[in-house]
């Protein structure tokens, strides 16, 4: 087989997987001749926001592994939640599930004879129970105190078998399940970094008042003080840049190790120490610099420093300085 072939192959699954996602919006439209899915998801919202406990997902074969990832998104978006095996659960797992929870199961077909316990044991002890599906009238979906049946799609594989359109609309409508809920919460982005402080997407959340330099470590010159004193601050923290201050305290300006390159290039005084010594700072500063909040997240302050072609910016309250953040500090936190 030729690797056009193989890129065709590709594209025909590709091209299955779109009509898939565009048949499940079709079935979601307005007026839609099949209203079925759209009743069938408000009432499910509404059931997972109010429970009291967590949301049990569970699901066979390859409706389990997407159950198993569905668990995962819910639970780091604001939404208690984990996944149990079915037959894991006919061998006590089912004691994991209580009164207070709503099970969220998965099967294309409706009719997975492992699901049977859990669906028994739902019903025995009136907990919730909310079906994925591709059939209304599976034993599954009848079954539910709350049916989605997803509309029938041809799976990308050429028989018509492996579960692949079907299995990506499962994950489609329960990821989108899990967003409705993270709106409806207000589950905002320091919510979501209290559910991801690791690795690069944990950095990205971190507030810029935990890593910005302060204290005796921020760089601060007067607009009295001369050049002398900058190049003293800018080398004394080796971060770059120091700020300017007026006679309340406030920021007015900085200047940057490339401002006082720019400086000593163009002076014109035969002696290089004499000029800094009686030039102030304030005469070679760079006014109303780009500043930060301390509570800006780490990712929105690398945003604001690359769209603005900076290095570093210093953290203001009040307009008062508090603390000065480098693009190095975000590097090796991991942000960028």
């Amino acid at each position: 087989m030729s690797d056009n072939q193989h890129i065709e192959n590709i594209r025909e699954a590709l091209t299955a997987f779109r009509h898939g996602i565009r048949t499940l919006e079709d079935h979601l439209s307005v007026d839609s001749l099949d209203q079925g899915l759209n009743e069938a998801l408000t009432p499910a919202l509404e059931t997972i926001l109010n429970m009291q406990g967590r949301l049990i997902v569970t699901g066979m074969g390859k409706s389990g592994h997407i159950g198993s990832k569905l668990a995962a998104t819910f639970a780091s978006t604001g939404t208690p939640a984990f996944f149990v095996h079915p037959a894991e659960a006919s061998h006590g797992d089912l004691g994991m599930i209580t009164k207070d929870d709503v099970v969220l199961m998965l099967s294309w077909s409706g009719e997975t004879r492992e699901l049977g316990d859990i669906a028994t044991y739902c019903r025995r002890f009136r907990v919730p129970l909310i079906s994925i599906s591709g059939n209304a009238q599976s034993t599954l979906a009848k079954a539910a105190n709350v049916a989605i049946a997803l509309p029938k799609s041809p799976e990308a594989c050429p028989h018509n078998l492996a579960p692949t359109t079907s299995t990506l609309l499962q994950l489609a409508i329960g990821d989108a399940l899990a967003v409705a809920l993270l709106r409806a919460r207000g589950f905002s982005e320091k919510s979501f970094f209290d559910f991801h402080p690791g690795g690069k997407l944990g950095a990205s959340l971190t507030d810029v008042g935990e890593i910005m330099s302060k204290g005796g470590d921020m760089p601060l010159v007067s607009q009295d003080q001369t050049v002398f004193d900058v190049v003293s601050g800018i080398w004394g923290k080796n971060l770059g840049i120091v700020g300017i201050t007026d006679d309340t305290g406030a920021l007015i300006g900085v200047v940057t190790d490339g401002d006082l390159r720019r400086y000593l290039a163009e002076s014109s005084d035969t002696s290089m120490q004499t000029a800094m010594r009686g030039t102030k700072a304030s005469e070679i500063m760079t006014a109303d610099p780009i500043c930060l909040s301390k509570n800006m997240l780490a990712a929105g302050a690398l945003a604001r420093m690359q769209k603005n072609k900076i290095s570093a910016a210093y953290v203001v309250e009040a307009g008062k300085p508090v603390g000065v953040l480098t693009l190095l500090q975000l590097l090796n936190l991991g942000v960028a």
